[in-house]
């Protein structure tokens, strides 16, 4: 696609109002996204702020930009250290391990690896430096071996949070310092303490504050004025706040031309934190639902609104993509005795108005969402529902057809499906597995939520062939009701009865 022709609108937290992209160079866009502290497994609030900007990030490139995608890993921090005191382990050894962790996890979830991933411990020359101009335009001073910028030498402080400066707490993870001359006031370099990582500096060894790192990096890998900047809400005070004072304090010609911020995941009512230990690893879900199902509840609130998280909503998500996945399956195999045909045909056969029809609305109804701050609730319904119900009615007809009408019936299921497929591809639901791998696969994870195993299953459907022969019919039923519960839905196809994961008949929403 081209990108000029397509006018995506976002909403920048800055201005508060969705604005029309318009990229710093045509044709190009850089984009920066606060990543992870690596001390833990990532839960499902990290997921969704990965998975908000991986379909951003595929979207851009869809519409034909080309992409610098930098987001980086904190590896030096009090969280870290702590943790791995309390493991008796390296600090650096232990972020990254997580880090490596957090990279298994984003591929399960099919998160395009970002064009560069900085580590802060890689970066201490570019934040010294950055340090230092800082002090140089009289915007931080030294304190006994710690750096503090200096809040009140930035008018423009809390602008993008609407905090006003007299009413901010510190910008610190921790309590205010007495040495400070404002308690707004933040570190930027930490002096050293016994039996921590520490680098030299000009004031003494130390390490970074929190903050200076995403100025440093975000500079150096795109510039000190960019496209685009990403994180999750919490991140607006004191974090992207304090970005800003640092970079306009160390550049001149510096800013971000579109702030964006994900919604939270909540639990309960409450933002999912593990602060709060009230969070869902993603290892955890994963390990009994598929990764695609995941990413499909991750994209079911459109990315700025809050996104409740529950067993329920799980079930939604895996059940409608199993459908998905099980429509575009059985094309395939209708599809299969007609593969040769269609490539003789050359593409002389035309679709029918009806198959057009459905492609043209599939594809308007999908950008008009995506074009509009990538609205991806409900993504896979509207349109994308009645194309695979078109797929549903026709493709058992084929056989019927006369060869002419078949022909362009052909035609329109393979163009229907490219369009399908373009649709799964962009938002990140399409692997490189075959239809029937990701079946068999979300099946194995519906068994493993029925805490049962295929032969269970099958004993289950031996003992419901013969209630039935007995014509114990209430047994039969009590049965198929068993199985629906626990998310398997029997279905009889002349003699034959299969199994499929459907929606659980009792689903527990608050588990």
């Amino acid at each position: 696609m081209e990108a000029e022709k397509m006018e995506l609108k976002l909403y920048n937290t800055m201005t508060q109002q969705k604005e029309v992209l318009i990229p710093i160079t045509p044709g190009k866009i850089g984009l920066y996204v606060c990543g992870i502290t690596a001390y833990d497994f990532s839960h499902i609030g990290h997921a969704r702020a990965a998975v908000s900007f991986d379909v951003l990030y595929r979207y851009l490139k869809h519409l034909g930009y080309e992409v610098n995608f930098v987001r980086n890993f904190t590896d030096v921090d009090d969280k870290i250290i702590i943790r791995a005191n309390e493991n008796g382990e390296d600090p650096l050894d232990l972020s990254n391990r997580f880090c490596e962790e957090y990279l298994v996890d984003m591929g399960a979830l099919q998160c395009l690896l970002p064009t560069h991933q900085p580590r802060v411990s890689e970066h201490m020359d570019h934040i010294i430096k950055m340090i230092e101009k800082i002090i140089e335009k009289d915007c931080g001073y030294v304190v006994e071996g710690d750096v503090f910028f200096s809040v009140d030498k930035s008018p423009n402080y809390g602008k993008l949070s609407g905090q006003l400066l007299e009413h901010t707490r510190a910008g610190e993870r921790v309590a205010v310092d007495s040495r400070k001359r404002n308690p707004a006031d933040f570190a930027l370099w930490k002096a050293a303490k016994p039996d921590e990582p520490s680098w030299e500096s000009p004031w003494g060894p130390g390490r970074p504050g929190w903050h200076i790192e995403c100025s440093a990096m975000s500079a150096h890998y795109l510039s000190p004025k960019f496209d685009i900047h990403g994180g999750g809400a919490d991140l607006k005070f004191p974090h992207h706040e304090n970005e800003i004072a640092q970079t306009c304090a160390a550049c001149e010609d510096s800013g971000v031309n579109y702030w964006l911020h994900n919604g939270h995941v909540t639990i309960n009512n409450e933002k999912m934190a593990k602060s709060k230990k009230n969070f869902k690893t993603i290892r955890e879900i994963t390990a009994s639902y598929h990764p695609l199902a995941l990413r499909h509840f991750l994209m079911s609130a459109q990315y700025r609104s809050p996104l409740s998280f529950s067993a329920s909503q799980l079930e939604s998500s895996s059940d409608a993509l199993y459908y998905v996945y099980q429509t575009l399956q059985d094309l395939d195999e209708d599809l299969s005795p007609y593969r040769e045909a269609l490539s003789e045909d050359g593409g002389k056969a035309e679709q029918t108005p009806e198959g057009k029809d459905i492609i043209k609305k599939l594809k308007s109804e999908f950008e008009s969402k995506m074009l509009d701050d990538l609205n991806t609730a409900h993504i896979l319904t509207g349109a994308y529902q009645d194309a695979l119900k078109f797929i549903n009615a026709n493709r058992s007809k084929l056989k019927k057809m006369q060869k002419k009408q078949r022909m362009s019936m052909l035609v329109s299921l393979v163009e229907i499906e490219k369009a399908a497929r373009e649709v799964l591809d962009v938002l990140g639901l399409l692997t490189t597995l075959s239809y029937a791998e990701v079946l068999k696969e979300m099946k194995l994870k519906t068994l493993i939520r029925a805490e049962m195993g295929e032969e269970d299953i099958s004993r289950e459907i031996e003992d419901r062939i013969t209630a039935r022969n007995n014509k114990d019919f209430a047994k039969s039923d009590e049965i198929r009701k068993k199985l629906t519960r626990k998310g398997i839905a029997l279905m009889d196809f002349g003699k034959e009865t299969v199994w499929r994961p459907c929606f659980p008949s009792e689903a527990d929403s608050s588990n």
